[in-house]
């Protein structure tokens, strides 16, 4: 197994999406380039939200590739390119510990009840009590010659420890303050932004949408470029395809 060149941000989001959509959605995996980029740009499932191009997905894929960590294949009666990680070959992991690992790449640290909850969607993980659970995968996961895991003790304002991946940079999301958890916080459930932040809040709605159209834009370009190939009709010119 190597691991010693931690992996850029990129290339944790890319490698992720491949491990997630390949259990989640197998019967649309391998992933094309267009759906990778989909799924890299999701607003759900994902922390934080990032609006990668192809140019950065493919990047990423070229270091991922020089690492020996996913594939490229070449379906034989289509025209695109599809890629898949080697993950459970390489590092030799469990499609529990992929869906683990797959959480912490895409979330940035978590705690127990918050992976339990997030890889119940991942297919055949479901059945984590033969690896003893969350906690014998995060167990397993740190104790490796190479470790892929570890435990992050818990932050001011934090109930829970968190674990956190070690493939490279990761993000630790802050817990909420235990005054607003309390009972002695405000439950008028009204904002206290200033105008300013919500003008702030607005702006991000709207980057968020405009993310989301772009994403639904590519997802429907690669839903038709499938369909073209699948009936053998001819794909539309450059530029009569959606951005």
């Amino acid at each position: 197994m190597e691991q010693t060149v931690p992996l850029t941000e990129e290339e944790q989001r890319v490698l992720g999406c491949l491990i997630e959509k390949g259990a989640t959605t197998p019967e649309s995996y391998p992933l094309t380039m267009n759906a990778l980029i989909a799924a890299c740009n999701q607003t759900s499932n994902r922390d934080p939200v990032v609006s990668y191009r192809e140019g950065t997905v493919n990047a990423a894929l070229t270091s991922l590739r020089e690492r020996k960590l996913i594939r490229i294949v070449y379906p034989a009666h289509a025209r695109v390119t599809k890629y898949r990680h080697v993950l459970d070959e390489v590092w030799a992991l469990s499609p529990q510990e992929l869906a683990v690992l797959a959480v912490l790449l895409l979330r940035g640290g978590q705690t127990q009840n918050e992976l339990a909850a997030r890889t119940e969607r991942y297919g055949d993980a479901n059945d984590l009590n033969d690896l003893g659970g969350i906690p014998g995968i995060l167990d397993r996961l740190a104790r490796r010659p190479e470790p892929l895991a570890r435990l992050v003790e818990r932050r001011a304002g934090q109930r829970e420890d968190r674990y956190v991946h070690l493939l490279g940079p990761t993000a630790i999301p802050e817990g909420r303050d235990e005054r607003d958890a309390g009972d002695g916080g405000d439950r008028s459930g009204r904002s206290e932004r200033s105008p300013s932040g919500n003008a702030a809040a607005m702006i991000e709605r709207i980057v968020a949408l405009e993310a989301d159209t772009a994403n639904l834009r590519r997802e429907l370009a690669s839903i038709r470029e499938w369909l073209g190939d699948l009936l053998g009709e001819p794909n539309p010119p450059p530029e009569s395809r959606p951005d």
